[in-house]
């Protein structure tokens, strides 16, 4: 009775390593990218390192199992190291998921982190492929790229796109090198240098985020002021209806209002980089024209994040966004909002930051 009991429990173990592993790294992965963070992960991508090379051995495949110590028996006769391999890959894909959904804040960003988290979804099936070693060496080589994507502008506190290159091609080439130093070479290696050109091409196309900054609560306000180290904000209040929303992003002005976008940016601490909020209005015929690129520094560290804000004197009426962006111009979110006349009293909303 006891044996069947577990035999029914070992088939849920996948599932619940997964989703246990993935509510873990989301409860204790915070806003920034912390130094215990990276330190973990690259335990984790030591660790599969050392499996995949150990696994890839011919004394690990060809094996005679009566010169086995007892002791080991069970590495080699039994699926755990490819259950272990599932787990760690689950573990890296899972704190990569989580870091970069929340670095992104606009529709591309999203995108890269949605095709992450496909692949962490799919992982959980992917036990007995790993034993075909092409799928096990590019998973590694994804793996090692997005974190050392990371580690670089994190150690060298910047987020020149530089960073992002020389990153992708360090990730590739350690796995090109674990993958040499295997005797007999099991399985393919192209899909890692196929895995780095795409990501190259998706950072050029702006479909990644500049990790590691991470932006959040990015708020378009009438007023901003600071008092006593905090910052005081004035937005529009949201409808009735709506009551799920406190404030709004249909804002109502009078001639000459000005209007001002916050936007609280998380970064290591060490990390300078001068961002810009770029400014646009959309226009029928012309699509989203930019009417100001305004910039200011930021010095990351601080726990709730680097509170840089700029403003718009005498603004249209219409559609407008700001885009946050780096100074090479990528983008690190998009707050969309509208103008209209002010006709009535001002319901305004006063929030603390």
């Amino acid at each position: 009775m006891l044996n069947l009991i577990l035999k029914k429990i070992a088939g849920f173990l996948p599932a619940i390593f997964f989703f246990s592993g993935f509510i873990w790294d989301a409860l204790t992965i915070g806003r920034s990218v912390a130094t215990s963070d990276l330190l973990i992960f690259t335990g984790y991508l030591f660790a599969a390192g050392m499996l995949l090379y150990i696994m890839s051995r011919p004394s690990f495949i060809l094996v005679d199992e009566t010169t086995i110590p007892k002791r080991l028996h069970w590495f080699f006769t039994t699926g755990w190291p490819y259950l272990a391999l599932q787990f760690l890959y689950g573990s890296l894909l899972s704190a990569l998921f989580i870091l970069y959904f929340k670095s992104a804040n606009h529709a591309l960003a999203f995108l890269t982190s949605i095709l992450l988290g496909v692949l962490l979804i799919a992982n959980e099936f992917l036990e007995n492929a790993y034993r075909r070693f092409t799928l096990s060496w590019a998973l590694f080589g994804l793996c090692a790229i997005l974190l050392f994507n990371f580690l670089l502008p994190f150690l060298f506190g910047s987020v020149h796109p530089i960073w992002f290159y020389l990153s992708t091609i360090l990730g590739a080439s350690l796995v090109i090198y674990l993958y040499s130093k295997t005797p007999q070479n099991l399985g393919s290696i192209l899909p890692v240098w196929l895995i780095a050109g795409v990501l190259m091409l998706a950072y050029a196309a702006d479909m990644i985020p500049p990790v590691p900054l991470v932006t959040r609560d990015v708020a378009i306000a009438y007023d901003v002021k600071k008092e006593d180290g905090n910052y005081f904000i004035i937005q529009q209040r949201g409808p009735i209806w709506q009551f799920w929303r406190k404030t709004s992003n249909h804002l109502k002005v009078v001639p000459g209002q000005r209007l001002y976008c916050f936007s609280p940016i998380f970064a290591p601490a060490g990390l300078e980089v001068r961002l810009y909020h770029r400014w646009q209005l959309y226009s029928k015929k012309n699509g989203w024209q930019t009417q100001s690129r305004i910039g200011f520094d930021l010095n990351g560290g601080r726990n709730n994040g680097y509170r840089g804000y700029t403003y718009k004197q005498n603004i249209s009426l219409g559609e407008w966004r700001v885009r946050i962006e780096t100074e090479n111009e990528k983008t690190i979110a998009v707050q969309s909002f509208t103008v209209s006349e002010e006709t009535g009293t001002p319901r305004h909303i006063r929030y603390k930051y």
